[in-house]
């Protein structure tokens, strides 16, 4: 009978946080119990005696061991100096080894490493080469669940800082970069995917669950959260990758590796990123690409240059074609991205938003498009609709339209929200929805734009 209430004592302390061995001993469940309490509780100094007894005689008896191991062993790598901090540091890469043997089905070794990497960093453990050497290690080990945005920030910023004192190839951080983008583009594609079913109901007027609401919150903080590492991660390669360092850089290096494909795609993505295309240089790799590796990338960066040369046919036409080849989400949005905005330039609204919304389709973040949409629904505001107020609720789907941008991406939060203000100022007055009398009705639009939006209640 003790046995049983001890075991269902341990449960209720630990089954939320981990799972539960159906062979822990009464011993076991004995120091777990009280484990937990304690740590439960953020006592991790006494949490920790029960904590290394636990990881010697019944280190499969919970989950939770780890979850809470890694917030002791932080804590004490957090109090401690010297060759005591630098132990405790050893202690939690050990704990993420045993985690790995005990419960492997829940290890993430890209995290873990990671882990170990920042918290190096956090309390300026080893030098910088080694904080930097410790997440390159958590990168090449398993990059897929490397995913803490600080983490990703942080290994960046070393290998910059790395570069820059001539200690790493400026080549490794161009490639770093690609990889960190690339993890953060798809985690917010993810996040975005699930906040635009919420969207959805928000536009509809559906009243969200409690669970939709925790989701829609955790989606929005995440998609914030990875916007700013992005951001930040793009300012301090720009100041290793202008043109004016970007093009002698390649061009020093062209003759040698000409006829390495992987190279020459390199350099023109890295041109084309940076907006260099306008130089010789990124001619002759685009040249050389299309010679090596006819491909969806070969057929976007010749409908750069097409562009460029005021051959707009034979750029749309290169466009489709790399759109149709390409099988990379996110390279596919780029160039549909590029088609809507080569119509939207030439005022054909309805082909270009045909175009930004497969962009958006590939790439659920790229909030961009949205604010595009609704510049074009402003633009044709006064050609939609019989009558002057129908001709202002286009402002609202605008405005509808716009704020969404800074939902999905909230790096366009600042400038959604003041264009979305904008054109709600535009959209019919209180006085005028009183007037018309049509306060809580549907105006559905029957030109290009489709789509309908519900008067405001007064």
């Amino acid at each position: 009978m003790m046995k049983t209430k001890l075991k269902l004592l341990f449960i209720a302390l630990v089954g939320a946080v981990g799972l539960v061995s159906a062979q822990a001993t009464e011993e076991c469940i004995t120091t777990m119990s009280i484990f937990s309490e304690h740590a439960k509780v953020k006592n991790y100094d006494a949490a920790y005696e029960p904590f290394m007894k636990l990881r010697k005689d019944c280190p499969t008896t919970s989950y939770a061991l780890y979850q809470y191991g890694e917030r002791i062993l932080h804590h004490k790598i957090e109090k401690a100096t010297g060759a005591e901090q630098k132990a405790f540091l050893d202690d939690l890469k050990k704990l993420y080894e045993e985690k790995k043997t005990h419960f492997a089905s829940k290890a993430k070794e890209g995290d873990d490493i990671a882990d170990v990497a920042l918290t190096m960093y956090e309390n300026k453990i080893g030098t910088a080469q080694e904080q930097y050497e410790m997440f390159n290690k958590a990168w090449e080990t398993d990059s897929e669940t490397f995913k803490n945005p600080k983490g990703l920030y942080v290994f960046f910023n070393l290998a910059v800082a790395l570069q820059e004192a001539g200690k790493i190839e400026l080549q490794d951080v161009f490639d770093l970069y690609d990889g960190i983008q690339g993890q953060i583009t798809t985690i917010q594609n993810e996040y975005a995917k699930n906040l635009e079913v919420i969207l959805e109901k928000n536009e509809a007027g559906t009243a969200l669950s409690a669970k939709e609401k925790q989701i829609e919150k955790y989606a929005e903080s995440n998609l914030s959260n990875y916007s700013k590492v992005s951001s930040g991660v793009n300012g301090m390669l720009g100041k290793l990758a202008d043109c004016d360092r970007l093009i002698p850089f390649y061009e020093a290096d062209y003759e040698a590796k000409k006829n390495d494909v992987d190279w020459v795609r390199g350099a023109a993505g890295r041109l084309v990123s940076k907006e260099c295309t306008d130089s010789e240089l990124f001619v002759t790799l685009v040249e050389q690409l299309n010679t090596l590796e006819p491909s969806a990338k070969t057929s976007f960066y010749l409908g750069r240059l097409a562009e460029q040369r005021g051959e707009d046919a034979k750029a749309i036409q290169y466009y489709e074609e790399s759109a149709e080849r390409q099988t990379d989400p996110q390279e596919k949005a780029k160039v549909y991205y590029r088609l809507g905005e080569n119509f939207r330039s030439k005022a054909s609204y309805s082909r270009a938003r045909l175009y930004y919304n497969k962009a958006v389709a590939a790439q659920p973040s790229m909030g961009i498009v949205y604010l595009r949409i609704a510049a074009m629904y402003v633009a044709s505001a006064n050609n939609c609709g019989n009558t002057r107020f129908e001709k202002l609720a286009v402002y609202w789907l605008a405005a509808d339209t716009a704020a969404k941008a800074g939902r999905i991406d909230p790096s366009l939060a600042d400038t959604a929200n003041k264009t979305a203000a904008s054109y709600r100022a535009n959209a019919p007055t209180r006085e005028m929805i009183f007037s018309e009398g049509n306060a809580g009705q549907r105006i559905t639009f029957s030109c290009w734009i489709g789509g309908s939006v519900t008067v405001p209640s007064l």
